[in-house]
């Protein structure tokens, strides 16, 4: 159960590598509070996983290689690590010759997923802003996570 939760996590923040994801658990864990809710806060800050969020892109996939081939600025500065940890008030832009991409204009206009809170976005000007980092039950999965399984797994 607990590699079956680990796995899932892994898997919708676009199958991130073990290693990866290990120092990810390993900073949460450093970090003071609960270590469940220190994880999904650290996964959510990835810059791959703002972009998906903001409905730039209409997969996790897609988010990290759009952010890959340059068309993402963080705070004006052109970013192309999806691993990047965003801190709250960042504003993440699409870079002006990105804006009109097909992919982009897409999944802007896609229905089917809210634009969470902790996010705030104007798909006019293709700006977003990480107001703060967001809790467990702020983030809105499609599936139940249960990141406690992932600290049990990591904590034997």
């Amino acid at each position: 159960m607990q590699l079956r939760a680990k796995q899932k996590l892994k898997g919708y923040y676009g199958d991130i590598r073990e290693k990866q994801f290990r120092a990810i658990f390993a900073e949460a864990d450093r970090r003071k509070g609960d270590t469940s809710e220190n994880l999904i806060g650290l996964l959510e800050s990835r810059l791959d996983a703002i972009v998906y969020r903001a409905k730039f892109v209409p997969t996790v996939f897609a988010a990290r290689q759009f952010v890959n081939h340059g068309h993402v600025k963080v705070n004006g500065v052109r970013v192309n690590i999806g691993s990047y940890r965003c801190k709250a008030g960042d504003v993440i832009e699409v870079r002006e010759k990105s804006k009109q991409l097909v992919s982009v204009l897409e999944a802007v206009s896609l229905a089917e997923r809210d634009v969470p809170d902790y996010i705030e976005v104007d798909h006019n000007k293709m700006v977003a802003t990480f107001a703060r980092v967001p809790a467990l039950t702020d983030v809105p999965y499609p599936v139940i996570m249960e990141p406690n399984l992932v600290v049990e797994f990591y904590s034997r």
